[in-house]
């Protein structure tokens, strides 16, 4: 038996306890709502199933509303990464935008900028990075208590 093993355990060397999913959308508007149906599909039955699907529909609107991703030959892409503990959600866009996102409180009247308020409000922390040709928005969800059984 192999030193890293314990009696009883069988441990291959190529098994991981994260899954990575990825999917690139061109940038039409009928595309979010294909990327939420594949995160769905992706994450049936998660308790946190909703709220991912939630997010993805938020950034990826806003990455075809604010950036190159919503212009002829434009594109965004949909990464979900499941451990035992989070999910994260991440939507890369392609540049192109004059600012960097950031979470508003937007007033009661207002007819913007909610989005990544209602993501930061679901999400245990979200963070945006720069790609070098665009920014990639993460949203990280806890998917169950410490101490709890982990989602199957």
């Amino acid at each position: 038996m192999a030193a890293h093993q314990r009696k009883g355990t069988c441990t291959h060397e190529y098994t991981s306890r994260v899954r990575v999913w990825g999917l690139t959308c061109p940038g039409f508007r009928e595309e979010v709502g294909r990327a939420r149906r594949w995160t769905r599909d992706v994450l049936a039955g998660h308790p946190r199933a909703d709220d991912a699907t939630l997010i993805v529909s938020e950034l990826g609107t806003n990455a075809l509303l604010y950036t190159a991703s919503g212009e002829e030959n434009g594109a965004f892409q949909v990464t979900l990464a499941l451990s035992d503990h989070v999910i994260a959600v991440s939507v890369t866009d392609a540049g192109g935008s004059a600012t960097i996102p950031e979470v508003e409180h937007a007033e009661k009247e207002a007819l913007r900028g909610r989005g990544l308020d209602i993501v930061s409000s679901l999400a245990h922390n979200v963070s945006i990075h720069g790609t070098g040709q665009g920014l990639t928005v993460t949203a990280e969800l806890i998917s169950h208590h410490p101490g709890s059984r982990p989602w199957q």
